[in-house]
């Protein structure tokens, strides 16, 4: 993980918002995946997801001037697949990890503890970063957390919007 960790700063070199936004997503991943018990494989994969799930973003902003959630999830997965394999991981961890880049904005029909985990902390971290309303925390909170360890961490950062959202 951390050989993919240093390849993602120095694919985002030079753009510190874009590193500390990964690293913080990862950490959160990482952090709910193992409170929720995923055995080692789906770890693994949540984990490498979380890192590069971003990856469309430079992008989106090179051929489509933007880089919104369509657009990433768009560009993302043919990025993460050349990154992913120039490392050596393995295919069909970096065909599902692929799959969460290219889904990672849309939560419908979120399928797999993978996803979910991944959403939540992408949540976790966006909402901070946005400074987001406590109607858009609640709001979040209600249509999108699920673990029980995402519920715990979100309550930590935004403790208020638990308890309206109770």
């Amino acid at each position: 993980m951390e050989r993919l960790l240093a390849a993602m700063m120095e694919y985002d070199k030079g753009d510190p918002k874009r590193i500390q936004h990964f690293i913080k997503v990862y950490e959160f991943a990482r952090t709910i995946g193992k409170l929720e018990g995923l055995d080692g494989y789906t770890q693994f994969v949540l984990e490498s997801a979380a890192v590069v799930h971003d990856i469309g973003i430079h992008v989106a902003e090179e051929k489509y001037g933007n880089c919104s959630g369509k657009y990433q999830e768009l560009e993302g997965p043919p990025e993460a697949e050349k990154l992913l394999k120039s490392l050596g991981w393995p295919e069909d961890a970096t065909e599902r990890v692929s799959y969460l880049v290219g889904h990672h904005h849309t939560y419908s029909q979120i399928e797999g503890s993978d996803y979910q985990i991944l959403v939540e902390a992408d949540f976790l971290v966006n909402l901070f970063e946005d400074e987001s309303s406590e109607q858009t925390q609640r709001s979040v909170y209600r249509k999108i957390f699920r673990t029980q360890a995402g519920k715990r961490l979100f309550a930590a950062q935004f403790p208020t919007a638990v308890d309206e959202a109770s």
